[in-house]
């Protein structure tokens, strides 16, 4: 299992060994949506805002 630092609020994240880059996981300790940037080394971001489309 490998670990990474929330770009939130710095606490560790494990991570899964299969993890992928663009996989959305959440922070255990603050809750935010956090995406995957790489790999080796593993290293995390703010997961992007989804934003509803409503057809437009």
């Amino acid at each position: 299992m490998s670990e990474a630092d929330c770009p939130e609020c710095g606490a560790t994240v494990e991570l899964h060994d299969d993890i992928e880059v663009g996989e959305i996981i959440d922070c255990g300790t603050c809750g935010a949506e956090l995406e995957v940037i790489a790999v080796d080394p593993p290293e995390l971001d703010t997961a992007p805002e989804l934003e509803e489309d409503w057809g437009e």
